[in-house]
């Protein structure tokens, strides 16, 4: 079988199924795992390089308002290529070539490639895209197996989360993850989800929506304990220096625990590596000292 995925994260889950020598075509930010890179690039992003986070944000809802794509499609290597499948997303025009310009550019070179699409919008569903991709490229019982795995690292997470909630005695810390920082974003999708997993309250964002933009004072109202900077399209050292200029700034709220994470490895793309960033919050979570003991009061007698 002769594989064109047009998402980072299916090019992840191809490879950890075994399936990575039939890859044969991938996008530019296909960059895990290493091998992914000897791969003939097939769509490139029409955004110039080098721009902040304010004018990649500017970027985008101006050509977004335009009607005009953030991606590239090379039709010519996608011919070149002569693929079996294309595995690609109808989730967010945003961050990858959409489902209509890859069904266009089949139907205009004559291809009649079969196309997977793949939209998972909660940590369930991205478990279940292991499995339909399994199933499309003929290893099932690998797919099961890499699930089965994922799925007793959950289960792991659990069980400290539930020894940790009993043991600290109060809420749910309060947890911020901003899913841009300029302008900032509350996450959707499966991200408040993993804040869940982890053991915190995701106190902006809805689990299973797209991410919506808010303001800095939504940020202070919602009183977080812990702020996760997990811009999309970076990795941890590009988030750690958004999440510096932030605290140099004094833009969030006081004494809030900051965390960057690797925002493209662990939460932004829906594959195999979420559990890791779930794992991680959990770590930093669990470490949050616990609330105050309360102390007991002598009852006044009238």
């Amino acid at each position: 079988m002769r594989i064109v995925s047009l998402l980072p994260s299916t090019t992840e889950i191809l490879f950890a199924l075994g399936a990575g020598a039939d890859v044969v075509g991938v996008t530019f930010e296909c960059d895990h795992p290493a091998a992914a890179r000897s791969k003939r690039i097939v769509s490139t992003s029409a955004m110039p390089s080098g721009l902040a986070p304010a004018e990649i944000d500017a970027f985008v809802a101006a050509a977004l308002a335009r009607g005009e794509d953030l991606y590239r499609l090379d039709a010519g290597a996608l011919a070149d290529l002569d693929a079996d499948l294309v595995v690609t997303q109808d989730l967010c025009a945003v961050c990858a070539v959409d489902v209509s310009v890859v069904d266009d550019a089949l139907a205009h070179l004559g291809c009649r490639a079969d196309v997977l699409t793949c939209d998972p919008h909660t940590v369930a569903e991205v478990l279940d895209s292991v499995r339909s991709i399994g199933t499309a490229v003929g290893r099932v019982a690998e797919a099961d197996a890499l699930v089965a795995a994922l799925e007793a690292r959950l289960a792991a997470v659990a069980t400290g989360v539930a020894a940790g909630v009993a043991a600290r005695s109060g809420p749910r810390p309060r947890v911020v993850v901003l899913e841009w920082t300029d302008p900032p974003f509350a996450p959707g999708h499966w991200i408040p989800e993993m804040v869940e997993l982890a053991g915190g309250a995701c106190v902006l964002g809805t689990a299973g929506e797209r991410s919506v933009r808010v303001r800095w004072e939504d940020v202070h109202a919602a009183r977080p304990d812990v702020v996760v900077v997990a811009p999309c399209g970076y990795d941890r050292a590009g988030a750690q220096a958004q999440a510096d200029a932030l605290v140099a700034a004094g833009t969030l709220p006081p004494g809030v625990l900051v965390h960057a994470v690797d925002a493209d490895a662990h939460w932004a793309r829906p594959g195999p590596r979420i559990v890791e960033g779930i794992e991680e919050l959990a770590a930093v979570l669990a470490a949050l000292p616990g609330p105050p003991p309360v102390t007991p009061q002598t009852p006044v007698v009238v």
